[in-house]
């Protein structure tokens, strides 16, 4: 699982540098503006859908029952089974494209439903639906990468699946580069390359797919068991497992209603966020499902406990840092990554502000990811869409809370969208975390305690040497990127060489990590 983790990990790593590297280019072409704002809808509403088809409710529907398959009828019964999942999701993703295209204004209308509402943002609405006609295929495309990745990872085959958002990064950063100059407006350009990025994944993946004889003859056949077990269990799990995402498309619509750049600051404070989360929480909640549900078929209690406690001490033991790193660094690291060309400080500021309020919850948004899997492995999507929705409503609750006064008061609604969403990620964390302990499907192992006690040590000195040189370094909005490039450079090394050593002295080692006999 190690192994697995570090393949995945290393994958993903390169992708999201690639994705910072391509909202560097995003932040240079477009800034805080109108036109970012309308992209940053169009392009995030195809991948919400996506977030529930491909990575969310299918995947965690489709490997247990591929696990199922492969246990009971060997290679011959995961073929048939692939077969008919091909005709059923193909040709569903094909409806709810062409509804999508077709009723872009709509579904625009619904994900920004402040810029609608009075006609208050016309010119801003247009954009995001013109903008959402071009982008809204890449659902289609980009599921159907997701089923063919989550085939590969059931077979052990993680690093193609983790490499394949390298290119979608690569082709928009061609698109901002040397596309931008052909539209008018240039965010169109990011639009096309959408598009273009989905059809190019698809691609890349077909020929492994081909190699591992896994390749899917399309048959449309919705009365197959397998085909009626994933949707019975997709069902649930759309609510369940992709509770964190229509969070943040509700931080969406309630940021239509604040002042221009809102939508802007949140994208890019989320995305910095999403590094840890994506390069680790995801990669192990990957490799994790495909054994959890082997180890379920085959009857193993045992192994199966000891996976979940693996992984939890994993993401802990990245989760805890990463969180105190971005929230100590956010306006220098935000400065860093995204003030050139028509970005300001007072963007970077904003940005920070929400990037602080997101690191709260990032170590909850990490266990999520582990402890999901704990439910789908055993085919219970059930019980994860009843703590869902409680967690949905607690957003709710909290955004208002939250957003009207900071906005009124301090003009910083945006965070108060950040705050919600992680107190609804920490909300549940903590139920599907004591759901396995109350059905007694997870219990957590020896030595919690010290681990714990030594991660806050480490922490604790962490912080205290970033703190200290931040106070000799303050002058980061004027200085010339390479100035802020090494100074960060500079801050990373000395956080996390601390981190490192403490854990070290304090008697942390490789074998804590292991598999018990």
């Amino acid at each position: 699982m190690l192994r697995g983790t570090s393949v995945v990990g290393g994958a993903t790593l390169l992708s999201r540098v690639m994705g910072l590297a391509r909202d560097i280019v995003f932040a240079r072409l477009t800034g805080a503006s109108d036109a970012a704002d309308a992209f940053f809808v169009a392009f995030k509403i195809p991948n919400f859908f996506r977030r529930l088809f491909a990575e969310g409710a299918f995947a965690q529907a489709f490997v247990p029952v591929l696990a199922e398959y492969r246990q009971k009828g060997g290679i011959a019964a995961v073929r048939e089974l692939n077969d008919r999942v091909a005709g059923a999701l193909g040709g569903t993703l094909l409806l709810v494209t062409l509804f999508g295209v077709l009723c872009a204004p709509l579904v625009t209308g619904i994900f920004a439903f402040g810029w609608w509402w009075g006609g208050n943002e016309p010119q801003k609405f247009a954009m995001a639906t013109e903008m959402l006609r071009i982008t809204f295929p890449y659902l289609m495309l980009i599921s159907l990468t997701g089923f063919a990745g989550a085939m590969l990872n059931s077979f052990d085959r993680f690093a193609i699946p983790a490499l394949t958002p390298v290119l979608l990064n690569l082709v928009l950063i061609g698109a901002a580069t040397i596309a931008a100059g052909w539209f008018d407006p240039k965010v169109m350009a990011l639009a096309w390359g959408v598009l273009a990025a989905g059809v190019v994944q698809l691609l890349f993946q077909l020929p492994f797919l081909v190699r591992e004889g896994l390749l899917p003859r399309p048959k449309w056949d919705w009365q197959y068991p397998g085909v009626r077990k994933i949707l019975r269990l997709m069902a649930p799990a759309i609510f369940g497992v992709s509770v964190t995402q229509i969070s943040l498309v509700l931080d969406t619509v309630l940021a239509s209603f604040l002042p221009t750049g809102s939508v802007t600051w949140l994208y890019f404070s989320d995305r910095l966020t999403e590094l840890p989360l994506g390069v680790f929480g995801i990669a192990v909640a990957t490799v994790i499902l495909p054994h959890l549900s082997r180890q379920h078929a085959g009857g193993d209690p045992r192994r199966f406990r000891h996976t979940i406690d693996w992984a939890l001490r994993c993401v802990t033991l990245i989760a805890l840092p990463a969180a105190v790193a971005l929230f100590v660094l956010a306006e220098p690291l935000l400065t860093v990554l995204f003030q050139y060309g028509n970005m300001t400080p007072r963007d970077m500021t904003m940005a920070a502000w929400s990037l602080r309020a997101y690191t709260l919850g990032l170590l909850s948004f990490m266990l999520i990811k582990v402890l999901a899997p704990g439910y789908f492995a055993r085919q219970d999507t059930v019980t994860p869409v009843k703590f869902g929705l409680i967690a949905i409503a607690s957003k709710m609750v909290l955004s208002l809370l939250f957003v009207i006064p900071l906005h009124m008061y301090f003009q910083l609604g945006h965070m108060g969208l950040a705050l919600a969403t992680a107190g609804q990620a920490a909300i549940n964390a903590w139920l599907l975390y004591r759901g396995l302990r109350e059905g007694g499907v997870y219990r957590p192992e020896a030595g919690w305690k010290a681990f714990l006690l030594r991660l806050l040590l480490a922490n604790l000195a962490m912080a205290a040497v970033l703190l200290m040189i931040l106070h000799y370094w303050s002058g980061w909005h004027d200085w010339a990127w390479w100035q802020r490039a090494w100074r960060m450079g500079g801050l990373v090394a000395a956080g996390g060489g601390t981190y490192g050593l403490v854990l070290l002295v304090s008697g942390l080692r490789p074998r804590h990590f292991r598999a018990t006999s």
